[in-house]
């Protein structure tokens, strides 16, 4: 007997309700604006849409594909989007083409995209046999397959172990060094075998898949992740009005690090012990909204189990900057 064909996973967008809790009260008002710095399948912009009926959103993203996929999904409600085709680190230029340069709030929401783990001939996932692409943007710059063919193995130890921080960068890099005189890695189910006989017996056992770790980071060097995150930081700390927030959602330890410290420089100020007037030039331009980082609970954990590692960071313009 045939059996019904498998149905695709529902895209859950992560810590929804406090998103759109801590976004609403800046954006329910005539002309506000969120910048959705990676829109991907527009979960949290749809939810905000719903929520605020005045905000419009510039809602960018460095895959053609995920634009394509939210102005479809959102319907009518992407009339009151923009779209726009880059990456994060070109907000402050983006804003000014759109005449927006200062906004009520900027989202990110970090790491890859469920739509680019779904989409399995995208090599971003070392569960399915793929093509080792992992370019967000699938229209420019070289591929996993690229790194792994032309790093050396000093370079391919580094960016596993600072960008996957992998205890068994030597092993699984030497590998690869070793593989590639006779064999060109160029597919997921290749590198995932590689790396399962250099990484020692005892360890596959526990932690976690093995490859999780060197997929990570591989995805990491070929979109420039975190230094596209360092250069946009900042732009989006000065986007943000008098009022207005950042939101922040992260899921591995690198980038919320950068957060927490981009946000630390704006909400701390460091004085002379007893000095009884702060100058108002030292006074902190922004108030955090979360203690520390903010975690999933349990029970959307068990829902929806891309929750589990998210780190939630939120700040609000209290000053403008000196």
């Amino acid at each position: 007997m045939a059996t019904a064909p498998e149905q695709p996973v529902r895209h859950v967008p992560v810590l929804l309700e406090r998103i759109v809790d801590l976004l609403a009260p800046v954006l329910d008002h005539a002309d506000a604006v969120l910048v959705d710095a990676t829109l991907g399948r527009a979960g949290h912009t749809r939810a905000v849409l719903q929520t605020c009926p005045s905000v419009r959103v510039i809602g960018l993203d460095r895959d053609p594909a995920a634009l394509l996929e939210a102005r479809t999904s959102l319907g009518d409600l992407a009339t009151r989007v923009t779209f726009v085709h880059t990456v994060y680190d070109r907000m402050q230029e983006t804003l000014a083409e759109h005449g927006h340069p200062r906004v009520d709030a900027v989202l990110f929401d970090l790491g890859v995209s469920s739509m680019q783990l779904d989409e399995h001939d995208r090599g971003f996932s070392y569960a399915h046999d793929a093509p080792l692409d992992m370019r967000m943007d699938p229209t420019v710059g070289r591929t996993a397959a690229d790194v792994l063919a032309e790093a050396d193995e000093h370079e391919l130890s580094r960016i596993l172990r600072q960008y996957g921080e992998e205890r068994f960068a030597r092993r699984i890099a030497a590998a690869v060094v070793r593989t590639r005189q006779t064999t060109p890695l160029t597919t997921s189910t290749q590198l995932v075998e590689l790396i399962r006989g250099a990484v020692p017996a005892a360890a596959r056992r526990t932690g976690g898949h093995p490859a999780k770790r060197t997929f990570q980071a591989l995805r990491i060097e070929v979109n420039d992740e975190l230094s596209a995150l360092r250069r946009a930081l900042p732009q989006a700390v000065s986007a943000i009005a008098l009022g207005g927030r950042l939101v922040a959602l992260s899921y591995h330890s690198l980038e919320d690090r950068m957060v927490k410290q981009e946000l630390a420089r704006h909400t701390q100020i460091e004085v002379p012990a007893g000095l009884p007037v702060v100058p108002e030039h030292l006074l902190p331009e922004l108030r955090a909204l979360t203690r520390g980082a903010q975690k999933a609970d349990e029970h959307e954990v068990a829902a929806n189990p891309r929750a589990r590692s998210v780190r939630l960071r939120a700040a609000e313009r209290i000053r403008e900057a000196a």
